[in-house]
């Protein structure tokens, strides 16, 4: 686990994580949340659909951008406070997903603004946002 601090990031300060996202990561998330749209688990269906084929849920995505905010940048002991998202391309089952962030802006009161993005494994941008996030004033893990 990874903490920075409010004082030591720098404007563009990234960092991520990768995931190649699973049928059974799709039905355990749609399990957690509930939601079973035929979008995402019915296979027969889903090919009558805008894509032609089952996608991850978008938020499946954004967890992974939590993941990055909490695990990495900024780390350990972040507050997410906003976020804002715009899901560009579909995510399907098996794609490699590489979720980031990256420090736009310092801003008062100890927050820090961050592009947040999601690409797949051919390199295209499928989610982009940006966020504001309370990053930790002191280390707590020493």
């Amino acid at each position: 686990m990874i903490e920075h601090i409010y004082d030591e990031l720098n404007i563009g300060d990234m960092d991520y994580v990768e995931k190649t996202i699973t049928e059974t990561d799709v039905y355990q998330y749609a399990g957690i949340t509930g939601d079973f749209s035929w979008l995402h688990v019915n296979e027969v269906r889903s090919r009558q659909g805008h894509f032609k084929k089952r996608v991850v849920h978008g938020m499946l995505l954004v967890g992974l951008i939590s993941n990055v905010i909490g695990n990495r940048m900024p780390g350990a002991g972040t507050i997410y406070e906003t976020q804002d998202i715009r899901f560009l391309k579909p995510c399907f089952i098996n794609d490699t997903i590489r979720a980031q962030t990256e420090v736009l802006e310092k801003l008062p009161r100890g927050r820090v603004k961050l592009r947040t993005s999601c690409f797949n494994q051919f390199g295209e941008l499928i989610l982009d946002g940006v966020a504001v996030a309370i990053p930790p004033r002191d280390h707590i893990i020493k």
